[in-house]
């Protein structure tokens, strides 16, 4: 037997009065926090939800998601974790896609989320979870969070649920078709927060972690919450990154591991106020969800006198497959090698394994891969052949077994035959000092099928002619590669964890 919600309850028990949980000035310790998830079981079972009913969240980084995360496992269901960036439409699909009974959404998510649910012909309950204060009146027929909580217990039987049960369900992203919802089993998600705390981070009980990544995510799921709870350490939070904010936060509660995406470190180093907060408690940096650039990792690495550690992971890998581990030296531009008990390879179209120093497409087997898609039968046999799980990432490994991701398959730009892997380009021109941000996608051309076209970001009161910039890369690539335009804008679209949405750009 297995449920997910053992990392908080043994926590818990070892040291209940720990902090658990730190949002701006307040604080709730590992008893409150188990008490209050308590209560969200009992409010879930009195509404009718049921063990393997699956219960929707809709939540910023505050105390509320891990209540109600750790609440909806201990009464037996399924977390469906919604971007709150989600329109009404996009709402609704996600709740019938996923089959969720519930939803629990903040009230500052309410234009979207109310209409969404109304439509969703599988979700019968409606929680609004209210700031403390809050006047606001609630839909109608909805539920509010604090009654909620004042009307049950702070105790509850955790229902029993086996280890290959489905805990979550992670929606991807949906680069091709319609998001697909990866069910993650309450085992690959113990096991992925258990690996990562003690054979990936190295850090116990008495570190702080800052959650700014947002928790419906993986990464921040995962890397963040849910070694948080594993080690009984402590999490503060940041509803919203702002490096300003973020750098206060590191200052105020010494924070010693940070993980973020790319995007986040570079503003972190390039915010004018950079250079007024005291950051020196960071012993732990880790990247994700994108490729770093490596000037980006040498110039924080040097200033913080820190080592960022860069992994690679995807929804449907719980999320982390490959690190760079600690008891090795770490390989700028790397993703590591594979985690522990987890298996990769770079293979050809027919699934062969390649040499070293050759490219091919990434596939993971071991205890972190997901059941498959939900409700998806044909879209898992498709990603998951012969035990292997296809990524669609293009890589490479060196002689030492090191794995350098080049590009996402459907990425890659076929230049008049040629092919042209948008990171290389991106790599540069990152590089150069006036570009904060960039992108490198394909655009049709009616000669050699697809162009190469930059878009890029400038940092603050820098200023470069967009010919400038083709020039600077002709000058270092093969004719083939140099991007024949360049457009600057004043922002580069980006998910809510500050992923390039090159679909937005290509759009």
């Amino acid at each position: 037997m297995l449920n997910l919600a053992v990392l908080l309850e043994q926590s818990t028990r070892r040291d209940p009065g720990k902090v658990a949980v730190i949002l701006d000035d307040y604080r709730l310790r590992y008893a409150e926090l188990n008490g209050a998830a308590n209560k969200v079981a009992n409010a879930l079972v009195r509404l009718g939800v049921r063990r393997g009913d699956k219960v929707a969240l809709m939540l910023p980084n505050t105390p509320h998601f891990p209540i109600c995360y750790y609440g909806i496992l201990k009464a037996g269901a399924t977390v469906v974790p919604l971007n709150v960036l989600f329109k009404q439409n996009e709402v609704q699909y996600h709740l019938e896609d996923g089959d969720a009974v519930a939803l629990i959404a903040w009230e500052g998510f309410l234009g979207e989320a109310a209409p969404g649910f109304r439509k969703a012909e599988t979700c019968h309950n409606l929680v609004v979870v209210q700031a403390p204060g809050s006047s606001a009146a609630l839909p109608e027929g909805a539920h509010g969070f604090n009654q909620l909580l004042a009307e049950n217990p702070p105790t509850f039987d955790t229902v029993q649920t086996q280890p290959s049960d489905t805990a979550v369900i992670l929606y991807t992203s949906g680069t091709t078709g319609r998001p697909k919802g990866a069910e993650l089993s309450h085992f690959n998600m113990f096991f992925n927060a258990m690996v990562s705390s003690e054979k990936l981070f190295s850090i116990g009980p008495d570190d702080v972690l800052l959650a700014t990544l947002p928790l419906f995510h993986s990464f921040g799921q995962t890397c963040v919450m849910n070694v948080t709870m594993f080690l009984g350490a402590t999490m503060t939070m940041l509803p919203r990154f702002d490096p300003v904010k973020a750098m206060e936060v590191i200052q105020r509660d010494k924070v010693t591991l940070f993980a973020g995406v790319p995007t986040m470190y570079f503003y972190l180093l390039n915010h004018p106020e950079a250079g007024g907060y005291d950051m020196s408690s960071l012993r732990r940096c880790v990247s994700g969800g994108s490729a770093m650039p490596v000037e980006v990792m040498h110039a924080f690495n040097k200033k913080h006198n820190v080592q960022i550690m860069e992994g690679y992971g995807l929804s449907e890998t719980s999320p982390v497959a490959s690190f760079n581990h600690l008891d090795r030296p770490a390989k700028p531009g790397s993703i590591g090698t594979p985690i522990w008990g987890v298996e990769m390879r770079v293979v050809d179209p027919e699934g062969k394994p390649l040499p070293p120093g050759e490219m091919g497409e990434v596939v993971i087997r071991g205890h972190n891969v997901m059941k498959g898609y939900y409700k998806r039968p044909e879209a898992t046999a498709e990603a998951i052949r012969n035990g292997w799980f296809h990524t669609g990432d293009l890589a490479k490994t060196d002689e030492e077994g090191f794995f350098f991701i080049v590009d996402r398959v459907k990425d890659m730009i076929i230049r008049g035959g040629f092919n042209v892997y948008p990171r290389e380009v991106e790599e540069l021109l990152y590089a150069h000092p006036a570009v904060a941000e960039a992108a490198v996608i394909g655009v049709p051309d009616p000669a050699l099928g697809e162009e190469i076209k930059a878009v890029v970001a400038l940092k603050p009161g820098q200023s470069v002619a967009e010919q400038d910039l083709i020039d600077y890369c002709k000058e270092r690539l093969a004719a083939y590669k140099y991007p024949r335009s360049v457009e600057v804008r004043e922002g580069l679209p980006k998910t809510a964890t500050g992923k390039i949405l090159k679909r937005e750009l290509k759009a």
